[in-house]
This record gives structure tokens, C-alpha cells and sequence, in this order.
């Protein structure tokens, strides 16, 4: 079983990075399954301009950023998001990368990690509709951290509850991965 960490911030400073940097972490402590981490940010994905639909291109991409990380997240098989919350939603970047592609996220699960000036929650939420739609099962579990709260100099300091939050979510995460592989 083979499960993305996907950074879905791309701006110059995020406090997301050192988010998905605990996560991946914490994720080397498990044995179900291989987590890595992937930086949206590499990817360079650009904006849906396209005039085929993802969901009919079959996998076939006119730009080579795009086929990149379609080859990417095709290469797993569930997905823990790493997210900020922007203006109440969802990050754009992450949200246009998400849309770039069709079948590559077809039912995989996913687990949501997020953060922001008030959790994150609000992303979180808007996330669990937006994967519905290509069928992605999102795990009950989540792990919302306080932007004002659990963040110090040197990036995220998640309270002591967390690392539990985030092993119930691997569990869950591991458990749907598979039951939907």
C-alpha cells in the first residue's frame, strides 16, 4: 500500500511545510503501509486551461507538468491532504492541481490534516465534498491544528493530543486503502 502526503500549499513561507514534515514523520513510524511526501509546489502544475475535460483525457495531458503529476498521484494508492485553510476554503493552487487531473483520484481514499487561524476546519469541510465527486472515500478522522495556537519559530508544535488524532486517521486511512484497493 502506497500513500501520498500531498502539500497543498505552494506560497513563498507556508507554515504547511513543516505541517507535512510532522505527518510524514509520523508516518515513517508505521508498518501497513509506505507514506511519502509530495510538494505540490515541485509540480508547477498550471492552470486549467485545457480544453479537454480531465475527466475525458484519459491520462493524456497536453502539458508535461501536468503529466507529471498525474503520474504522481496515479502512483498511489490513498492520500493524506495537507492543508491550509484560505479565506474560509480551500487553497486555490491545491484546488486547481486537485481539478487538473480525473481518474488518477477515482476511489482512493483520503485523510484530511489541516491548519489555519481557525483549524483549518472550513477546508476540511469544503475537501469532503469536492473528492466526493470522484468517489474518494474520506476517512472520519481528521487533524486540525491552530494556527495561533500550535505553530512557534520554527514551524508547527502540534499539541500533545495530536500525534494520537493522527494515528487514529493512518488507521483509518490504511484500513479504507485496503478494503478499496
Amino acid at each position: 500500500m502506497k500513500i501520498g502526503i500531498i502539500l497543498g500549499s505552494i506560497r513563498e513561507g507556508r507554515a504547511g511545510e513543516s505541517v507535512a514534515e510532522w505527518v510524514a514523520e509520523q508516518a515513517q513510524q508505521r508498518e501497513a503501509a509506505t507514506y511519502e511526501l509530495v510538494d505540490l509546489k515541485t509540480f508547477d502544475v498550471p492552470l486549467l486551461t485545457s480544453a479537454t475535460v480531465p475527466g475525458a483525457a484519459q491520462k493524456q495531458y497536453d502539458d508535461e507538468r501536468v503529466r507529471r503529476w498525474s503520474e504522481k498521484i496515479d502512483s498511489f494508492d490513498g492520500f493524506v491532504f495537507v492543508t491550509p485553510e484560505y479565506n474560509h476554503g480551500v487553497p486555490g493552487a491545491f484546488k486547481n492541481a486537485f481539478d487538473s487531473l480525473g481518474d488518477e483520484w477515482g476511489d482512493k481514499p483520503v485523510g484530511l490534516v489541516s491548519y489555519g487561524a481557525e483549524s483549518g476546519v472550513r477546508a476540511v469541510e469544503q475537501w469532503r465534498q469536492i473528492v466526493a465527486n470522484f468517489r474518494m472515500y474520506c476517512v472520519r478522522q481528521q487533524v486540525s491544528i491552530g494556527r495561533f495556537t500550535e505553530f512557534g519559530d520554527n514551524g508547527v508544535e502540534p499539541n500533545e493530543r495530536r500525534a494520537g488524532e493522527l494515528a487514529t486517521l493512518f488507521d483509518q486511512l490504511e484500513d479504507a486503502t485496503r478494503r478499496f484497493a
